[in-house]
């Protein structure tokens, strides 16, 4: 059974920064690709990055490049996310996910994410 617990969340002021992590179980997590999705509050789920599964070609939506950066430690089945120069639009409960941008598993109503809260 396929577990993803993240965690590293809280509250930062604009500009701030934190690192979301992500631990997996139940599967083979260095054979796989994996994301990271948030959901804002009242908005839908939104792809946020993807790695594969050695650890490259990143990608990232517009509204996080060249501020966000996704990694991962096989070795750990630990899925990261840094934020940096967090924005008050990056309020949002973030999720990891078995998957690339198009393929990642749905994310079940009961998963409770980390919640980021920027403000100021």
């Amino acid at each position: 059974q396929v577990q993803l617990v993240e965690s590293g969340g809280g509250w930062v002021q604009p500009g701030g920064s934190l690192t979301l992590s992500c631990v997996a179980s139940g599967f083979t997590f260095g054979s796989y690709g994996m994301s990271w999705v948030r959901q804002a509050p009242g908005k839908g789920l939104e792809w946020v990055s993807d790695i594969n599964f050695l650890g490259g070609r990143p990608r990232y939506a517009d509204s996080v490049k060249g501020r966000f950066t996704i990694s991962r430690d096989n070795a750990k089945n630990t899925l990261y996310l840094q934020m940096d120069s967090l924005k008050v639009e990056d309020t949002a409960v973030y999720y990891c996910a078995k998957g690339g941008q198009n393929t990642y598993d749905r994310i079940s109503p009961g998963r409770q994410g980390t919640r980021v809260t920027v403000s100021s």
